[in-house]
């Protein structure tokens, strides 16, 4: 009887091949045949995995760039000197780092969920230890977790956006990546600026709220991003390594590098020193302002990425290492004295960074092997993450021997000079593969079109 009831579901498989891919919302018996349909047909699964990625990475981007506008009050209220205010800057960019190169090949190894989870909880973490401040010691515990929770999963975030998203879509995944994490930076300073401005209790309301939205994100992640089968025969596997760079990929990923770290180093500038530059030329202190200004940077990011989203990634990283470089310059000639020229180079400096960080995260995405994309795009970002804290850190150390404003003055002629180094870098790295006859950089990654299943990725 058994076998009666078996051979006839068996046949009609035969008899019907393609009945095997149609998605039924039920889960197949088969892994190999689920697989299959998840690569040949994006199923509802898939892109709610997406949005739930992007989101989670818009809400830890936002939660990290909370307190920019708010480091003016807590100086007035803790009475920490700029060296401590530098350090607040330089413990992000420390942390971040580790975290970075330890969560990347972790989530190759044993899935994205995981990680995920684990970063959402970290974050919790760091929220709470700003609402409860009552010392700086509070404000360094703070950043460490929220350094721990963006570093855990910027890899994992990445891969998840860029495996699962369709290759029909107008926006690729690694520029829905990069999007995602433009959005954040510019979301996070202008809501904590305007709840600090017009409602009550301004440094613990912001994280309260932020403290609902992870919770809301770690219900979609329970919900929308499956647990991967074998993750504890990977957890058993996996040990700590550094991201591999494929040989044939180094320069590219150089070069790239090089344009990212400027970008979020020139944003970096303005997201650390633009809240106090602005209240000594208004003599005043407004966080709405404030964190208005810190936004638009970011809001003319994202404009710049979804205009020029198809041209071509080398094309985009020039353009941006251009802009960048006219910032700065305009930034060191006028010495940060003058509001109108700060702000002007700052809506300069967002434009260029969409373009010189979305083209660079094209670029690399473009040439990386499916089942390294979480590691090789955690070392990526990870030279990001530098060039976001190098700046404040820089800066912060220059004003122990001369004021700010020639501390800005003298780091953004030597920023100048990087840009005008990454933008010949970039031109060099083009022609070369113009010479070779090669067809990559393209506007449309390869890396955004259906491949093997990545190592330790949801079957």
């Amino acid at each position: 009887m058994t076998d009666q009831r078996v051979t006839p579901e068996r046949s009609t498989h035969h008899n019907h091949p393609l009945r095997a891919h149609r998605p039924t919302g039920r889960a197949h018996p088969d892994g190999g045949a689920r697989r299959m349909r998840r690569e040949r047909i994006p199923g509802r699964a898939d892109r709610k995995a997406v949005r739930t990625a992007g989101l989670l990475v818009v809400v830890l981007t936002a939660g990290a760039y909370l307190p920019s506008p708010l480091y003016p009050d807590y100086q007035r209220l803790f009475g920490y000197d700029d060296l401590v205010m530098t350090l607040l800057f330089a413990t992000f960019a420390l942390v971040s780092g580790p975290a970075l190169l330890l969560c990347g090949p972790a989530a190759d190894a044993v899935g994205h969920r995981p990680v995920l989870r684990l970063s959402v909880l970290l974050a919790a973490a760091g929220s709470c230890c700003f609402a409860l401040a009552h010392s700086p010691a509070w404000l360094f515990a703070g950043r460490v977790g929220q350094a721990l929770a963006l570093g855990a999963a910027t890899g994992a975030a990445q891969a998840l956006i860029t495996w699962h998203r369709s290759p029909a879509a107008r926006i690729g995944g690694p520029l829905l990546a990069s999007l995602a994490f433009a959005a954040g930076t510019a979301v996070g300073p202008a809501a904590s600026g305007l709840l600090a401005r017009y409602v009550p209790a301004p440094l613990t309301t912001p994280y309260l709220l932020h403290l609902l939205l992870l919770a809301w994100v770690w219900h979609r992640l329970h919900r929308t991003v499956p647990e991967p089968a074998a993750t504890r025969r990977a957890q058993r596997r996996w040990k700590p390594v550094r991201p591999h760079i494929p040989r044939s990929m180094r320069t590219l990923f150089a070069v790239a590098g090089l344009n990212g770290f400027l970008a979020w180093a020139v944003v970096g500038v303005y997201l650390a020193l633009l809240p106090t530059l602005l209240g000594r030329a208004r003599h005043t202190d407004d966080p709405a302002l404030t964190g208005a200004v810190l936004g638009s940077v970011l809001l003319w990011s994202l404009l710049a990425q979804l205009v020029w989203s198809r041209c071509a990634p080398h094309t985009a990283q020039r353009s941006g290492a251009a802009a960048l470089t006219g910032s700065l310059l305009l930034l060191a000639a006028t010495g940060a004295t003058s509001l109108l020229a700060t702000l002007g180079s700052a809506l300069l400096a967002g434009v260029g960074h969409g373009l010189a960080s979305g083209g660079a995260a094209r670029a690399v995405d473009a040439r990386t092997p499916a089942g390294q994309r979480a590691g090789i795009g955690a070392a990526l970002y990870l030279l990001f993450y530098l060039g976001s804290g190098t700046p404040a850190v820089a800066v912060g150390l220059l004003t122990t021997w001369m004021p700010l404003t020639t501390a800005m003055t003298r780091l953004s002629w030597a920023g100048a000079a990087l840009g005008a180094v990454a933008l010949l870098a970039t031109c060099c790295l083009a022609g070369s593969a113009r010479r070779r006859g090669g067809r990559r950089p393209t506007s449309m990654p390869p890396g955004d079109l259906p491949g093997p299943l990545p190592s330790g990725a949801p079957a």
